[in-house]
């Protein structure tokens, strides 16, 4: 699923009084929210669905694919998903 179909099961789901526009402002607002409280928090928790949290990546040694030269590649952050219990089971 793309986010265009999202947008179009998010309008299916709020009823035929919803327009195309309605459920792609509600789809921004919830990933501009998530990306936000991650931001602020470090972690945003949806209770059902999963947890989206802040992951640090150590300083590590890499190689350079075209030349196969060893390079160091620095510490960086990166956000996480865990999957809730119930959603698992669902698939």
């Amino acid at each position: 699923m793309n986010k265009s179909e999202l947008v179009e099961a998010i309008q299916k789901s709020l009823g035929k009084d919803a327009t195309k526009r309605c459920a792609e402002e509600s789809l921004a607002a919830v990933l501009d929210c998530i990306a936000k409280g991650v931001k602020k928090d470090g972690k945003v928790q949806l209770i059902g669905f999963g947890t989206f949290e802040v992951k640090k990546r150590a300083a590590r040694m890499g190689r350079n694919p075209k030349t196969g030269e060893a390079m160091k590649i620095k510490a960086s952050k990166t956000v996480g998903f865990k999957a809730s219990s119930s959603l698992k089971g669902s698939l």
